[in-house]
């Protein structure tokens, strides 16, 4: 039985993932962590990680980035490995990440849907075989009660063009102060935030009179807590330090 705790467990996505957890025979819930520790479910909810006594397989945080300090320190003294599904993070906050994953297993992605991850992959081979011949634009859209811009997925996005592209693209996140034609070497990313969008991404390649888009549509955040329960079961068979990510979990079921 895999025992997990829920990092943000009583946001919106905590309990998406709670929900799945709660429905899987193969999973229990330890333990929420959560600066609201109303308590929603029949596990308890610790405000302070280090509050809590007992142990886990593995945590799954989907809480904001100034929750990572307690969250990180939590697991290195239990040697608990880390799922990561939050984004937004400071550069601080990612050496701090990085710093962790010399110790411990740390897992982190920008976004947990598979076919977010199957989108990546598309992407780092458009952007091979189309080269230089085509510009890439990036728009995400979100709802209204999102606050970080770009989103965590439009960076996951870019870094895998930029992997596959024959030239280190500069980041462009916004052109009204910009008064010049666009430079080849670039890649746009634009955010849109509104309503109730669960989240929305098109890669855009823009080339001399033809252009290729590809988009991805989530429609619930059913899929993100998906993606998070698949890594959190493969994450608690990993012994050794490192930094994973989706692409890891994926080439374990091959």
């Amino acid at each position: 039985m895999l025992k997990i705790i829920i990092s943000g467990s009583s946001g919106h996505m905590g309990k998406a993932v709670t929900e799945l957890a709660l429905n899987d025979q193969d999973i229990t819930i330890a333990a929420g962590f959560d600066v609201n520790a109303q308590k929603l479910y029949n596990f308890p909810i610790y405000a302070e990680p280090l509050e809590f006594s007992g142990s886990a397989n593995v945590v799954v945080d989907f809480s904001t980035p100034a929750a990572l300090g307690g969250l990180l320190s939590f697991c290195l003294e239990k040697k608990t490995p880390l799922v990561l599904c939050t984004t937004g993070y400071s550069e601080d906050d990612l050496q701090a990440i990085h710093k962790t994953a010399e110790t411990l297993p740390v897992f982190m992605s920008g976004n947990m849907s598979l076919g977010i991850n199957l989108l990546a992959d598309l992407v780092r081979r458009s952007c091979a075989a189309l080269g230089l011949s085509f510009d890439v634009e990036i728009v995400e859209r979100h709802h209204r009660r999102k606050v970080d811009a770009p989103s965590g997925t439009a960076l996951l996005l870019a870094d895998a063009a930029r992997e596959a592209l024959p030239y280190d693209p500069e980041y462009i996140y916004a052109r009204q102060s910009r008064r010049e034609a666009r430079q080849s070497h670039e890649i746009g990313i634009s955010a849109v935030r509104g309503g109730t969008i669960v989240g929305e991404h098109e890669v855009i390649f823009a080339g001399h009179d033809e252009v290729i888009e590809l988009k991805h549509t989530a429609f619930s955040r059913d899929v993100f807590a998906a993606g998070a329960l698949r890594a959190a079961k493969f994450m608690a068979e990993v012994r050794k330090p490192g930094l994973y990510d989706m692409r890891d979990v994926l080439n374990s079921a091959d």
